[in-house]
């Protein structure tokens, strides 16, 4: 390298090596290297001639180094030098530094920082980053590309489930090559008889009777691929239902889909199809509230109504948890209300104290059904309305209407008995109703009456020979 303005000056100090042997060796493996002084003024800069980007640098001769640095930039290299000059650590560790230059220019630069042996002078070999700059740059435009084409799929997602759902036809998305089912809808699941993430991902020809895949699919291109055809005749096997399946094929991005329309036939009539829209309809918008229990008393579903009653956020607060937790008698007011209603198929009118999920009681009157058994495991429908308004109007009334007889023949004893034999004789009378209550609550079933009543079955039988009751039920 020819000595010119600008270029390195070996001659402040004489323990350098020959200097167009150092120059050389520069050249070779750097883009930039910068000699500073003990007070870190530029006294020489080499720009290696094939790396044009950095432009010329001759101006910087003369001037503090930090005066080209970014603000960052500065306090790093400060406390780089200070480690240098009081020996902590290696030197020749790099250490990547930001310039900036003619106020909009700024490039970054990695730099191997070699003392000077016998002064505090350095010389600092850099190579350039700005390619790997611009490459990183390049590698976040396009991860902030890609989360914006994520973002726009998922709209287009949510905006597909949404139509989707909200169509009153039944249709299911199938994938032709693994007849698995990919989507569908609720009302298409309403005539498999099952809910929508249960048939998610199932095989089609699992919802119908008597159908392997491969029939199934052959019938369904056979189908597809004729005009005219009304579509292929099946039998759900969880509702039982004769359906209409009328495939069509459609490509997307260059895959195949299978769009397939469940038409009910025969027997299930359009009427038939009003009717279930009307009870939908009903069982979301009905005051009273209305849950579905399985066989064991846990929440299947469950309305607007009862999730306001229960104070509770959404259904997914409610679903899958016992009934029980519901009442404040909880698995006795449960037992009861499922054996009598697996006994007698319905339960016209029982009362209980309801218990919300932040605690607040409240009276409430329950009906029960059996709907139809899946499975072998009966299922249950509760309707429950508010009582409490109907308990406190009835409140005054309640003391005549409880037992006059009862009252009257307390009321003669008074001049004739003590104060504490008419006490005696008022809670034996009380004492009397609420185990008559409690035995015609449970259908004269002693054991759950004691469960109730928060007595052992001896004491209730003592009781029951008290009253002479014995003989008024034989329920076990």
């Amino acid at each position: 390298m020819s000595k010119q303005e600008g270029s390195l000056d070996f001659s402040y100090t004489g323990k350098f090596p020959d200097p167009g042997t150092v120059e050389r060796i520069i050249e070779q493996p750097s883009d930039i290297a910068v000699f500073l002084d003990s007070d870190c003024v530029v006294r020489g800069i080499y720009v290696n001639p094939e790396n044009p980007a950095l432009g010329s640098l001759d101006h910087w001769v003369g001037r503090l180094f930090e005066g080209f640095l970014t603000e960052e930039s500065r306090a790093k290299f400060a406390r780089r030098l200070a480690d240098i000059r009081a020996e902590r650590g290696q030197s020749l560790r790099s250490i990547e530094l930001n310039h900036a230059d003619n106020a909009a220019w700024e490039f970054p630069v990695r730099y191997t920082p070699l003392r000077v042996e016998g002064s505090d002078a350095l010389l600092l070999v850099g190579r350039d980053m700005q390619p790997i700059a611009e490459i990183q740059q390049r590698l976040v435009n396009e991860q902030l590309l890609r989360e914006r084409d994520q973002q726009r799929v998922r709209a287009a997602e949510t905006f597909y489930r949404l139509v989707l759902e909200a169509s009153l036809t039944p249709l299911v998305i199938v994938d032709p090559e693994t007849a698995r089912i990919r989507e569908l809808n609720s009302a298409a699941a309403d005539l498999l008889g099952a809910k929508p993430e249960t048939l998610r991902g199932n095989a089609l020809n699992q919802s119908f009777d008597k159908l392997r895949r491969g029939e199934l699919m052959e019938a369904l291109q056979a189908t597809g691929g004729s005009e005219g055809a009304s579509g292929l005749e099946v039998v759900a096997r969880r509702s039982g239902k004769a359906l209409s399946v009328v495939p069509r094929y459609f490509r997307a991005a260059g895959e195949l889909g299978l769009l397939c329309r469940l038409v009910p036939i025969a027997g299930e009539s359009a009427d038939q199809s009003e009717i279930a829209q009307d009870l939908r309809a009903l069982f979301g918008n009905t005051s009273d509230a209305i849950v579905m229990l399985d066989s064991k008393g846990f929440v299947c579903e469950a309305n607007e109504s009862f999730l306001i009653l229960a104070d509770a956020a959404q259904l997914r607060d409610v679903r899958d948890r016992s009934f029980s937790d519901f009442l404040l008698r909880g698995e006795v007011d449960l037992k009861l209300l499922l054996d009598g209603t697996r006994r007698d198929g319905n339960m016209r009118s029982y009362v209980a104290q309801f218990r919300s999920i932040v605690g607040t009681r409240a009276s409430v009157d329950i009906s029960t059904a059996l709907l139809r058994p899946r499975k072998g495991e009966a299922e249950f429908g509760l309707i429950i309305r508010d009582s409490s308004e109907n308990e406190t109007a009835a409140e005054g009334h309640s003391n005549v209407m409880v037992s006059e007889d009862a009252i009257k023949s307390v009321m003669d004893l008074v001049g004739t008995a003590s104060l504490k034999e008419l006490v005696s004789a008022t809670s034996d009378v009380i004492e009397r109703m609420c185990i008559e209550t409690a035995l015609q609550l449970t259908s004269n079933n002693r054991v759950a009456a004691a469960e109730m009543l928060g007595l052992s079955r001896q004491s209730l039988y003592v009781k029951l020979r008290k009253y002479e009751m014995l003989s008024e039920g034989k329920g076990d």
